[in-house]
């Protein structure tokens, strides 16, 4: 099944929120002796859409009428919507050993020894109230 969000996105104004720059992720990622890269995937398919919206996303099937109640990947501005939770999730945790781009990141450290402690601090944000863990 496919569902075409062309008009919609036409509608929508587009979110100018920033995505990160390629070349300052892959800066301050370098000099670190170990890098543990994470795909965040599953969480995209966990942002709840805002109640009153549900109904703009609705299609028809032979079966029934639905709308999605979590953000689908067709939105014009689910990418920027998804970096913005991200950001605000991680804030903490960015540039000092953390990076974040959209759906994908790297947590970082400058030895073995420290990666144990630091990790279990930013893996803990996934399991708050503005995003789950799976």
């Amino acid at each position: 099944m496919c569902v075409d969000y062309t008009d919609l996105n036409k509608a929508c104004p587009k979110d100018s929120y920033p995505l990160p720059s390629i070349d300052r992720l892959v800066d301050g990622a370098s000099g670190h002796a170990l890098l543990n890269f994470l795909d965040a995937y599953s969480g995209y398919n966990k942002i709840m859409m805002y109640p009153p919206y549900e109904v703009h996303t609705s299609f028809i099937t032979d079966h029934a009428n639905y709308c999605y109640r979590v953000m689908p990947f067709d939105l014009k501005n689910a990418g920027a919507t998804y970096q913005w939770l991200m950001d605000k999730v991680f804030h903490q945790y960015i540039r000092w050993n953390m990076e974040v781009y959209v759906n994908d990141m790297v947590v970082k450290t400058t030895s073995a020894g420290i990666m144990l402690p630091t990790w279990p601090r930013c893996s803990g944000r996934s399991g708050s109230t503005t995003c789950t863990s799976t």
